[in-house]
């Protein structure tokens, strides 16, 4: 079985393709902006223009367009190629990332907005131990890290909380298969991590 592999979530944009397993291809391209123009565009450039039987695809949190662009080009293509489409956090690929370097618990901070960092902490097996939040730094810093710290943000992190930071900065495509199966879902709601800057009004 083919898989394809997506993740837009962050400033990094990438796509992988899996077959039985093994991983015939991938691209990964720090862009900042651009999600939109490019993501399509790789895609076609893996074999067989990426086409598979499963697509995965990064619910979040991290850029809201940059997640929304995959949600919609993941759900295009699953209608076109009827393909089955599930998601999977992005934090918790960034864990998987750097627990294939190292077998301790990892706590992902990565940039979130209005200068927050997302935080959460991950066992050895892979699976969150506690919900994401986002703090402002000064908040982050007073959390206990669990293990070493991945992500975005690790180093600063780890420069005011004096913890362990492993080279993981931002989330991979080609490392999708190392995720716990537990965690992909056929849910395709954005994880946004934070609650909404507009709030309905009350009368």
């Amino acid at each position: 079985m083919r898989i394809l592999a997506i993740e837009t979530a962050t400033e990094a944009c990438s796509v992988a393709l899996f077959e039985d397993g093994a991983l015939l291809d991938a691209r990964h391209e720090v862009l900042g902006r651009g999600h939109a123009e490019r993501l399509v565009p790789m895609i076609a450039e893996l074999p067989g223009k990426g086409r598979a039987e499963q697509i995965r695809v990064s619910l979040g949190p991290g850029s809201f367009t940059g997640v929304r662009i995959g949600l919609a080009v993941a759900r295009a293509l699953g209608i076109a190629w009827q393909a089955e489409v599930r998601g999977y956090p992005t934090l918790a690929l960034v864990a998987a990332m750097a627990q294939a370097e190292s077998d301790e618990p990892v706590t992902v901070c990565m940039a979130g907005g209005h200068g927050e960092w997302f935080v959460q902490d991950f066992g050895t097996d892979g699976l969150p131990t506690d919900e994401v939040v986002s703090l402002v730094p000064e908040v982050a810093a007073q959390r206990a890290a669990k293990g070493v710290l991945a992500g975005s943000k690790a180093e600063e992190l780890g420069d005011i909380a004096r913890a362990p930071v492993a080279a993981i900065r931002l989330p991979d495509a080609r490392h999708a298969l190392a995720l716990p199966d537990s965690l992909l879902g056929a849910g395709l709601a954005p994880l946004y991590g934070r609650p909404p800057d507009a709030r309905p009004t009350v009368r």
